[in-house]
């Protein structure tokens, strides 16, 4: 019996350590859902390219082609952040926890500075015109913001960062397949860590 105690007392004190370094209020269905909205947001962008072709306009990096597609990029974008805000925001009070502490503002810094970076520079590619690399670069920065949060919250998002850089090189080295690679990164493998999340650590 005193074993029982003492082995719920340790877990008890594990999951009050855990809680004060660690933000575990992540939503896995936010991610299946980002997933979802990438996969959408992939297809409609499929069918612009595919339409630009058959119409014997020329496809190229100067191409009107790319308004389109970074407004299908931006929304897939906002509709990720309000869903993952709300599940999550769920989800903490579910656990008699504020969404926003110590630890989720610390998660938020160490990202934030590489997602944002990455979006200043993907802002300068576009004015530029150089619109070939920004599949990669949206694929490698949000892998870095990722590896940089995932100290304060799941080792899973650690590796759904790493699977990003990963696809975010491979499309620098065939840029041909950016949009492919594109939809594996934020559709494929969001949809996954989600159905992960979701198994492993909510139910």
């Amino acid at each position: 019996m005193e074993g029982k105690d003492a082995y719920a007392e340790l877990s008890s004190i594990r999951d009050l350590m855990e809680r004060s370094s660690k933000f575990i209020s992540l939503s896995g269905l936010s991610g299946v859902l980002a997933g979802i909205y990438a996969l959408a947001g992939a297809g409609l962008a499929h069918k612009i390219i595919t339409d630009q072709s058959s119409s014997g306009a020329p496809v190229d990096s100067g191409s009107m082609i790319f308004s389109p597609l970074v407004g299908i990029a931006l929304a897939v974008l906002i509709l990720s952040l309000v869903t993952s805000y709300w599940l999550t925001s769920r989800k903490a009070k579910k656990r008699n926890e504020h969404v926003w502490n110590p630890v989720s503002r610390r998660l938020l810094m160490a990202s934030g500075i590489p997602f944002f970076t990455g979006g200043l520079f993907i802002t300068i590619l576009l004015w530029k015109g150089e619109h070939i690399p920004i599949a990669a670069a949206c694929l490698i920065f949000y892998g870095l913001a990722l590896v940089a949060g995932s100290q304060y919250t799941y080792q899973a998002v650690k590796w759904l960062g790493i699977g990003e850089i990963l696809l975010g090189l491979i499309a620098l080295i065939y840029p041909g397949n950016g949009l492919l690679l594109w939809t594996i990164g934020f559709g494929v493998l969001h949809i996954v860590y989600g159905i992960f999340m979701h198994f492993k650590y909510e139910r």
